[in-house]
């Protein structure tokens, strides 16, 4: 299985701005540039999307992990925020709030733990990756 993505950049890295869309249409041509990226412009930036695509995995492989451990999660909210420092992406730090009938506190982290090292996101990303996993009633 292959997932294709595709950017587009006009100008200079500073002035220039670009488009970005996705193979599914969700993203079709939204807006990117530095703005977006380093001030507070309107659009999306890499580490937004790699946010996303890390909260989004790391989230269904928790799922498939609990229902693999005999539970179903009422719900799975999940926040990943990605640090960007000296030009480089340095850590993805997963902040994960969990609703879960009948399991042990200690049930559910081990299995956020493994879903934290083994989503196949997780395991693409190069950089530090830390996590506060709650369980929720």
């Amino acid at each position: 299985m292959k997932r294709t993505a595709t950017a587009v950049w006009n100008g200079s890295g500073k002035e220039g701005k670009g488009t970005l869309s996705t193979q599914s249409g969700v993203l079709k041509e939204g807006q990117y540039s530095y703005k977006t990226r380093f001030e507070q412009g309107i659009g999306t930036n890499p580490e937004e999307l790699i946010g996303a695509a890390h909260a989004g995995c790391f989230t269904m492989k928790l799922t498939f992990l609990l229902g693999e451990a005999g539970f179903t999660p009422d719900s799975i909210e999940t926040n990943a925020a990605i640090t960007l420092e000296g030009g480089a992406i340095m850590e993805s730090h997963l902040s994960v709030k969990a609703t879960v009938p009948g399991i042990t506190p200690e049930q559910f982290q081990e299995c956020a733990e493994d879903a934290k090292l083994n989503c196949p996101v997780s395991k693409a990303l190069n950089m530090n990756i830390t996590m506060d996993a709650t369980l929720t009633s």
